[in-house]
């Protein structure tokens, strides 16, 4: 009873010794496809939020605290704007808001985490961490030591990589002719078909994008992105078996 418990947390004793180093190497190893991806786009975003009048601590401020690649670059440009702050927060919220159904979800495979850990795991879950997760709980199962070591990596890349943006950034003069502006996207895109195998990948995927397109036309953006999420989500619930049916079926 006490080595599965030991092995379900990944503590580092006995036998589940080896279950928390390949964990944590196994981490590392995942992330490193989006962190290729990712430092260009973050050092970009250094280079943004300076020349839009942030100061270096303000930047590393918000990187540290709101850690969303997309929900700051808006919240860059609304600074710029001059949009009052109440505004900013809303819009922050509204982006990011997909990050609940994140949570809702991964939460399911976090039996073995702490309360602590479960805080500070949905803190760093953006979505590759999600993606990555997803696919660990499916596979081998998700254990503190996978998603930590994922997420530290992801989580200092950013942080260095906005501070190799803000020193340097000024030498990229124009991130769209290198196609820099395309790298996470398609990355993202990436991470979507890698769930592929999944049932009902074709139906989920196809409700969810209609939905966000039609969203993105009527209600407008960035609303679109947590009504693709929603649309996706009760197709995916309405069509899957509980395992105990699956199993026997």
């Amino acid at each position: 009873m006490n080595a599965v418990s030991e092995e379900s947390t990944g503590l580092v004793t006995g036998s589940s010794g080896d279950t928390f180093r390949s964990d944590m190497t196994d981490g590392v190893k995942d992330s490193m496809p989006i962190l290729f991806a990712l430092v260009p786009f973050s050092a970009v975003f250094g280079a943004i939020a300076l020349e839009n009048g942030l100061t270096v601590p303000e930047l590393l401020l918000a990187s540290m605290s709101i850690y969303a690649v997309a929900s700051q670059y808006v919240m860059v440009d609304l600074l710029v704007q001059g949009v009052p702050a109440w505004s900013i927060v809303l819009a922050v919220f509204a982006i990011n808001f997909r990050h609940v159904l994140y949570s809702a979800a991964i939460g399911r495979h976090m039996n073995g985490f702490s309360g602590f850990q479960k805080a500070l795991a949905f803190f760093v879950l953006v979505d590759p961490q999600y993606a990555a997760s997803e696919r660990r709980a499916g596979n081998q199962g998700l254990r503190p030591a996978y998603y930590f070591a994922f997420a530290g990596s992801v989580y200092i890349t950013w942080i260095a990589s906005n501070c190799l943006g803000a020193a340097f950034g000024s030498l990229i003069t124009n991130p769209e002719a290198l196609g820099l502006d395309h790298i996470l996207p398609l990355y993202f895109a990436g991470l979507v078909a890698g769930f592929h195998k999944r049932p009902g990948f074709s139906v989920i995927l196809l409700t969810s994008a209609l939905t966000s397109i039609l969203a993105f036309y009527t209600v407008g953006s960035p609303w679109h992105i947590t009504l693709g999420g929603i649309a996706g989500l009760a197709v995916a619930a309405a069509t899957s078996r509980p395992e105990g049916e699956a199993s026997h079926g």
